[in-house]
């Protein structure tokens, strides 16, 4: 047996894990929305010179809203604006059947911002990274709207 880590790998190696996973999934839901369903999307917040000033990064899948960066400037903070975008990540998602939605965020960023808009912190992973922790929150999307 061979073992080697490799940070480019021919396309073929990396699509029989893909598709050994995809395979191993729904063998065992086979009605588990597949890869290819996921949406990833943008929400942005701009100024009136069409700047932009914050916005969150995103994906739906599997009946979950994964927020995956959510910036704003520092002018546009404590301004409602966070919330805003929050809330039509949130409505979009929805739409897209999701029911929960999933954030990492870490020590030195936004989780009192997340646990005002509803999100509950269900884990920490303390020294990620070295010194800080990250914190996993979720929050219940059919009952929120």
């Amino acid at each position: 047996m061979n073992i080697e880590v490799n940070t480019d790998p021919p396309k073929r190696d990396s699509d029989i894990l893909s598709k050994g996973i995809t395979d191993f999934n729904k063998s065992e839901i086979p009605d588990l929305e597949p890869n290819e369903a996921e949406v990833k999307f943008f929400v942005f917040a701009k100024d009136e010179a069409d700047t932009v000033v914050g916005g969150i990064r995103a994906t739906c899948f599997w009946n979950t809203l994964h927020i995956e960066l959510l910036w704003l400037s520092e002018e546009s903070r404590g301004t409602g604006i966070g919330k805003q975008l929050i809330d039509s990540a949130e409505s979009f998602a929805v739409k897209q059947d999701c029911e929960k939605a999933f954030v990492e965020t870490t020590s030195w960023q936004a989780r009192p911002f997340y646990e005002r808009n509803g999100y509950e912190h269900i884990a920490t992973l303390p020294d990620r990274p070295k010194g800080h922790a990250s914190y996993y929150l979720t929050k219940n999307l059919v009952l929120a709207l």
